[in-house]
């Protein structure tokens, strides 16, 4: 079970974002409203993930990997972002993000993206195809 850091300027996403983690079977540990809130949160709960929304008042999304990478580079942060924001996405993974995910998330979307980050947590292909070859075989 992963500690699941949720970080987006509307409670109504952060509510939806925490009941996908733990229908998952994960815990979600926090949920912060802004950049900053994230920062002191990842400082003080040490989550293993955390998904960041891109656009938020105060301080967005990309500031606050930027501040959590510089003190603790594994950090693994999910975007989270809305069509059309390609190249914040793009400045996000090059602030350190390792990948995103677009809205409206999905629990489908969200296991594939756990799965991306931990590969123990990976979503199973179907994988029948496989079996009939091993019949023959």
């Amino acid at each position: 079970m992963l500690k699941i850091l949720v970080v987006d300027d509307s409670l109504i996403i952060r509510k939806k974002l925490i009941k996908l983690i733990e229908k998952l079977g994960h815990e979600a540990i926090f949920g912060a409203k802004d950049g900053q809130e994230a920062i002191s949160a990842y400082t003080s709960k040490k989550p293993d993930l955390v998904t960041m929304d891109i656009t938020m008042p105060d301080m967005d999304g990309i500031t606050a990997v930027k501040n959590i990478i510089k003190d603790d580079s594994e950090a693994k942060i999910i975007m989270i972002t809305s069509h059309g924001q390609e190249d914040m996405v793009i400045k996000s993974i090059q602030a350190g993000a390792v990948g995103y995910m677009l809205k409206p998330v999905t629990e489908e979307k969200l296991a594939a993206a756990i799965g991306e980050v931990f590969i123990e947590y990976a979503v199973e292909e179907d994988d029948d195809d496989l079996d009939i070859l091993e019949d023959e075989i």
